[in-house]
């Protein structure tokens, strides 16, 4: 069995970690680290897990975890995991980071999208950029996994055949995103009150959300050539998902067809990714899975492509992409665990 801890259990990606590697056949949690409920019964501050997990709310001291688990998610906040990254703990256990710590190549791009300082630079070149579908077969031999945000998720996948096989322009690539409120983690903020969230849809992070040169680093690396995007997300009144509409100029002589075989073959095989044909994706059809949804449409009157995906920002955009890594880093179906049907309604 492999041994998990988890530092941010009581987060809502944490949680769903719980959830999840609950339900994993050859994995057993034997840490809930949440710095806010030290010493407090996991069940009483998630009511679903009663009876179903006995432990105590631990702390967020990953040397002594590192004696006892295998593998360590840290479900923090940014900044968190760099602070306490070093040699001593990578060479005790493997570690899958949900923050941003070390998403970005470039140590001066994290620290002007982010606003802080990095605290472990020289572990940004070792870790491996946590999406299974482009990196498998380095995330199989890593120490140090930068499990990828929930926008770039959606978006990256749903744009990676067309940049890859040159079918865009990426010049002119715009990406129109929608969340559900878990997204925004949860703690208490006026924003994301009832009352504030409900029967309204915003707008925000317009031109400064941080996720932004993340999406365009993996774009980059697919097209072989700098991409500069614009990505807006909104914030919707829903618990989960996330929706990415995104358009692009689509190069001369480009049909339909060619579209068609550049997501089939870049996805052939692909265990969680379902190419939706004639049906564009809905966050309805992905709740509670790892599945991600991609749909197309291309309007002949101005030349472009609308390309949709969805994902569960909490599943494939967060802790079942965490799980689908463990499987990876210790050589299991990748699959395991995670075939969740999605739930409806």
């Amino acid at each position: 069995m492999i041994k998990a801890g988890i530092i941010g259990s009581t987060g809502y990606a944490g949680a769903e970690l719980v959830r999840i590697l609950l339900g994993h056949p050859q994995a057993e949690i034997v840490w809930y680290g949440s710095r806010s409920y030290i010493d407090q019964e996991y069940a009483s501050v998630y009511g679903n897990m009663f009876r179903l997990v006995d432990s105590v709310c631990r702390d967020d001291d990953l040397n002594a975890l590192a004696d006892e688990a295998d593998v360590i998610f840290t479900a923090t906040p940014q900044g968190f995991c760099a602070s306490v990254m070093s040699d001593e703990l990578l060479n005790k256990v493997k570690v899958i980071d949900l923050s941003a710590d070390f998403r970005l190549r470039d140590v001066d791009v994290y620290e002007k999208w982010y606003g802080i300082t990095h605290k472990s630079p020289s572990y940004i070149k070792e870790a491996v950029y946590g999406l299974c579908e482009l990196y498998r077969d380095q995330i199989a031999g890593a120490r140090l996994v930068a499990n990828p945000g929930c926008y770039t998720t959606c978006s990256i996948l749903t744009l990676v055949p067309l940049v890859k096989n040159a079918l865009v322009d990426p010049a002119t690539i715009i990406i129109d995103a929608k969340s559900g409120t878990s997204g925004a983690g949860r703690g208490a903020k006026v924003p994301n009150l009832f009352c504030e969230v409900n029967e309204s849809i915003k707008a925000y992070g317009v031109a400064t959300h941080r996720h932004t040169p993340e999406i365009e680093q993996e774009l980059s690396a697919a097209a072989g050539e700098q991409v500069l995007l614009n990505f807006t997300p909104h914030l919707v009144p829903m618990n989960r998902g996330i929706l990415a509409t995104c358009y692009a100029k689509l190069k001369d002589g480009v049909s339909e067809e060619d579209v068609r075989a550049a997501y089939e073959s870049c996805y052939a095989g692909e265990p969680f990714i379902r190419l939706r044909g004639s049906d564009l994706p809905e966050t309805r059809w992905v709740k509670g899975s790892n599945y991600v949804d991609i749909g197309f449409r291309i309007d002949q009157r101005t030349g472009r492509i609308i390309a949709v995906g969805a994902i569960d920002n909490l599943v494939k955009g967060a802790a079942g992409q965490a799980v689908q890594n463990m499987n990876l880093l210790f050589g299991l179906d990748e699959k395991t665990g995670l075939e969740l049907v999605p739930m409806f309604p």
